[in-house]
């Protein structure tokens, strides 16, 4: 399928399928018609691999990892071992965003009652919400003084 049709099928812009095919994410094939700038012909494998692409974005990768991957891929080198160190690195940062989620949905929820309560007590501050779901932030001693 040519880009305007494989934009349709795997619901992308014309410009973030030629930004992927740039960052070497997509690798559609090309046709000798069009002289100078051949036709980029997409697939069916084309259009999964933008999914992923956009599920592993959702997920919190960066388009860098990701084309990192993918490239590690195609030359063969992505082990199962770099494969589940991948997988686990993800995973630890994913555990990371729910804590801070359930930490503002909590947060949430009590502001509310606290508003249909008539604000009569002080409201509690975020930052406690947070505190542990949030890494303790690192200070080196050159800053302490």
């Amino acid at each position: 399928m040519v880009i305007s049709e494989f934009a349709i099928a795997a619901g992308l812009s014309r410009d973030t399928i030629r930004f992927y095919v740039r960052l070497g994410l997509l690798q559609p094939q090309t046709t000798a018609k069009g002289g100078r700038r051949p036709y980029q012909m997409f697939s069916a494998e084309d259009v999964q691999a933008a999914r992923i692409v956009r599920t592993a974005q959702s997920l919190g990768m960066s388009l860098k990892e990701i084309a990192d991957i993918a490239k590690e891929r195609r030359e063969g080198r992505m082990t199962r071992e770099r494969s589940v160190e991948v997988l686990r690195g993800q995973l630890d940062l994913l555990e990371k965003k729910a804590q801070q989620l359930q930490a503002m949905v909590a947060y949430l929820r009590d502001k509310i009652i606290w508003m249909e309560s008539g604000e009569t007590e002080p409201m509690a501050d975020f930052g406690r919400y947070l505190s542990d779901a949030l890494p303790e932030p690192v200070i080196d001693a050159a800053s302490k003084s």
